[in-house]
């Protein structure tokens, strides 16, 4: 691998029309039956076919990816949402059954057993699964439910409170929950929070609503619920419910007790009475929140040069987004909530958007999204479409192993010692502090689909949950129903189902991965890329024994990595 990319342009198409612009079925109708219908009369003639589909694949993924980046950008433009919406409707449940027939012609060509076997070994079980699973009623279905997905977003981002005559969305307010007037962040979490139960009602008809939907879809596919589905669907080859109860009995058992530990000192510190939900952000010496940046701009050039300093490549790939325009990361009114990494299959340049505000968790967000980056750059070359779309306990494995990988060159950030401390034990404590809340959430989607339930039952379970697994030192009262509706504030209920213990395990991977970093320098990081590079051609076992790590998640591998981030933190105290 060199160590440098030049700005790439879009490769030269063999297959799709070089000025195709899509605002029709028909204009991209007759790509998929040539493929429907083409003859297949060799192994080689079959190897040019998936690579005329894969190309296909990433010219159609590139432009629905822009169309839903642009309109989280602005939601506030009709237009962008119309062109989305367009996709959502026209394009996407008509490509659906072609997809269905490729991957049935794929499977039954005689000439499949002459493709080298472990080169296509996971992508044909992955295709050999979407047949199993696919069901022509559900393809409206699906429609219907991406398109209430999207209103969760638009809901959230018409959120936004008042301080001080001044109009602030919902993350900018955030910020001064970690203000020192204790007055302060009590009035700005009851805004924050009488804001977020103004839609409590309209967010609990939408989550019913896609509840309803989505057990369809599982039943029309001949499953019990659609956890099972989901499963299924997501290509889970590697583990199984049985294994997520596991996780989340191993977080419950090793983590919480650190957890609760770490929020008991907070609490003697700042010497109230009650620690109170708008206590656990402030910095408990009564130290300014963190300020590792002024706006986006400083944000995109310090965090270029914290990645150059780890591995020049990686600074490199952030150059390129940045002299691309493959960043949007100030926070701003109309801009849907949230941050994410989204590839761009064909370009091979990746987008990153988030809703920076200059805080330290900006800082990580940036970070992380910043290792999808990277693992995206890494994987660009691979000859599928389908080899680079990696399973997401492998996608957010590069992305949560670079926020620990990156913390030696966070001085770029802070040029105060103290602050940089600071900044690196809050990381630490909420490496760990992340995992009991992905458990909860992933413990909650699994009782919801598995379970008929009322709104009511709903907010009762998740009280349950949280008394198992939530903050155990928090005095919520007066604050009763703020907590029962917490779960809402969670995207990937609404968006993603069932995305998000893959953020546990791969917390524990990148726990793993920083280890094996401090144990072995810049061998470690040489395993980090190699395990990147595979995309997705390899089980995620096999991906994350090539990062010399292990994808395991007992009671007492995960006790291992929790007494070593311990250690670490003792280490800057």
């Amino acid at each position: 691998m060199g160590n440098t990319i030049s700005i790439p342009t879009r490769p030269i198409r063999k297959f799709v029309p070089e000025d195709l612009v899509i605002n029709s079925w028909n204009k991209i109708k007759s790509l998929f039956d040539n493929l429907d219908d083409r003859e297949i009369n060799s192994v080689l003639e079959l190897e040019q076919w998936m690579l005329d589909q894969s190309e296909l694949s990433a010219v159609l993924e590139e432009d629905m990816a822009w169309r839903y980046i642009k309109m989280n950008i602005d939601t506030n433009d009709q237009e962008l949402g119309e062109q989305f919406s367009f996709w959502i409707k026209e394009i996407s449940p008509k490509t659906a059954p072609y997809s269905h027939k490729l991957n049935l012609k794929l499977v039954s060509s005689p000439y499949l057993k002459d493709l080298e076997k472990e080169k296509y070994r996971i992508y044909l079980r992955s295709v050999k699964k979407q047949i199993e699973i696919f069901r022509e009623d559900n393809i409206p279905l699906f429609t219907t439910m991406e398109e209430k997905q999207q209103e969760y977003g638009a809901i959230s981002a018409k959120m936004s409170i008042e301080v001080d005559g001044k109009k602030m969305t919902m993350q900018k307010a955030a910020l001064l929950l970690k203000s020192t007037d204790r007055a302060k962040r009590e009035e700005i979490y009851n805004k924050i929070s009488s804001r977020r139960l103004q839609d409590e009602k309209v967010l609990d008809d939408l989550f019913d609503e896609l509840i309803s939907l989505r057990q369809k879809i599982a039943k029309n596919a001949d499953f019990d619920n659609y956890r099972d589905y989901m499963f299924a669907a997501m290509g889970r080859f590697d583990y199984t419910p049985k294994d997520c109860f596991n996780f989340h009995d191993a977080i419950a058992k090793e983590i919480v007790p650190i957890i609760n530990s770490f929020e008991q000192k907070r609490k003697n510190k700042l010497g109230n009475e009650s620690y109170k939900p708008w206590d656990t952000a402030v910095d408990v010496d009564g130290l300014p929140p963190l300020k590792p940046f002024d706006g986006g701009a400083e944000l995109t050039d310090l965090s270029i040069e914290c990645f150059n300093r780890l591995r020049p490549y990686f600074g490199e790939c952030l150059s390129t987004m940045k002299a691309m325009k493959h960043l949007d990361l100030e926070s701003k009114n109309g801009k849907a909530p949230g941050g994410f990494m989204y590839p761009l299959y064909e370009i091979g340049v990746p987008f990153i958007y988030m809703n920076a505000v200059g805080s330290q968790r900006d800082l990580v967000t940036m970070v992380h999204e910043g290792g999808h980056a990277v693992h995206s750059f890494l994987s660009r070359d691979l000859s599928l479409t389908e080899f680079k779309s990696t399973p997401s306990e492998v996608a957010e494995l590069a992305s949560m192993a670079m926020e620990l990988l990156s913390m030696d060159h966070w001085d770029v950030f802070y040029s105060d010692a103290a602050d940089l401390k600071r900044a690196k034990l809050e990381q630490l404590e909420k490496a760990l502090e992340t995992l009991p809340w992905v458990a909860s959430i992933d413990k909650f989607q699994h009782w919801i689909y598995t379970t008929e339930h009322t709104a009511q039952q709903r907010k009762e379970k998740w009280l349950s949950i949280s008394d198992e697994l939530g903050n155990q030192i928090i005095d919520w009262e007066g604050n009763e129903n703020v907590h029962a509706n917490l779960w809402q504030k969670q995207l990937h209920l609404y968006e993603v189902p069932f995305y998000y213990i893959e953020y546990g395990m791969a917390q524990l991977g990148a726990i793993a991965m920083w280890r094996s970093y401090k144990q072995l320098g810049e061998q470690g990081l040489d395993n980090y890329m190699n395990a990147l590079k595979l995309g997705y051609t390899k089980t995620i076992g096999e991906i994350y024994e090539t990062a010399g790590i292990k994808f395991d998640f007992s009671a007492s591998y995960v006790k291992e990595l929790a007494d070593f981030i311990k250690e670490e933190l003792e280490k800057l105290s």
